[in-house]
């Protein structure tokens, strides 16, 4: 696989591109990147269509899940959004924390953050403002946001752990995030695994599940919770594009498995001594109703 900086280079290019498409090439894609398959296939995203605050002309069809249901906002808080693209989930997270609070979008691509601007402006939301830089760096100050939310994001950065240590240094003390995420459960083909486009696409740059959470852990996060999992399936019009006829039918009845999996983890408090939760601790709540909050 490519260095660190390569593989920012390669997602940054072709998320600008994915900018300028519509939401149905976007759907009938990995998260946007791959060449579209010759139906449309709804791979990863989920249809927030139903949900408050949801605005559609921010809505690019890029997500593997609902993390502004699952988040627990409340009104005046705080709320940061990782790869907030085109300000979907922060104006849905905006309608939670009303006019009291304040939303924070982070999003590499210039162009993302200019139509997140121009949508906010459209909509009057002085409230929400978008800010270019990486998520592994992020333009935020310590102690600041009462949530963190991302969806289908973590797994395009190449350095994961970096971007969980800077969730737990901008979250105040007792704050907690909300993140969806696409995990592995088995090992992926070398050629899906190598190509550039299959991890700008949500897929080769997936880790496994296990050593996902466990990095939430090793920063000191309480409360470890999966609150939603789902299973992807990537339609075999996409895989030929990688795989010999052979080879799909053999990663189609074999062990591996792609999920998208939504986590919730809370900062521990100023005066918090909780033992570090371990791995065989973690609660599965993956039939949880969003709007009794959850966890």
């Amino acid at each position: 696989m490519k260095k660190e900086q390569e593989l920012k280079d390669i997602v940054k290019a072709r998320y600008a591109k994915i900018a300028e498409q519509g939401k149905a090439e976007n759907a009938a894609s990995c998260c946007g990147a791959t060449t579209p398959s010759n139906k449309i296939y709804n791979i990863m995203m989920d249809d927030y269509s139903e949900t408050q605050g949801y605005i559609e002309d921010a809505d690019l069809g890029l997500g593997c899940g609902l993390p502004t249901q699952f988040a627990k906002i409340k009104k005046g808080d705080t709320v940061i959004d990782l790869g907030s693209g085109a300000g979907n989930d922060c104006f849905v997270a905006r309608h939670e924390t009303g006019v009291e609070g304040k939303v924070i979008g982070i999003d590499f691509t210039p162009i993302m953050i200019e139509k997140a601007r121009i949508n906010a402006e459209k909509l009057g939301y002085n409230n929400v403002e978008f800010r270019e830089g990486d998520i592994d760096a992020m333009p935020i100050s310590n102690d600041v946001a009462d949530v963190v939310v991302s969806n289908c994001v973590l797994n395009l950065v190449p350095n994961k752990q970096k971007v969980i240590e800077e969730i737990h240094r901008v979250l105040k003390p007792g704050g907690h995030f909300s993140i969806s995420d696409i995990v592995l459960v088995g090992d992926l083909p070398d050629a899906l695994k190598e190509d550039a486009e299959m991890y700008a696409g949500c897929v080769a740059g997936a880790i496994q599940k296990p050593a996902y959470l466990q990095m939430i852990i090793n920063q000191g996060f309480q409360n470890v919770t999966l609150q939603k999992e789902k299973p992807i399936t990537i339609p075999d019009d996409i895989l030929v594009k990688y795989l010999s006829e052979e080879e799909v039918k053999t990663f189609n009845k074999g062990a591996t498995g792609i999920f998208s999996v939504t986590v919730y983890a809370e900062k521990e408090g100023t005066t918090s001594e909780k033992p570090k939760v371990k791995l065989s601790e973690i609660s599965e709540n993956t039939a949880c109703n969003p709007n009794t909050g959850c966890c």
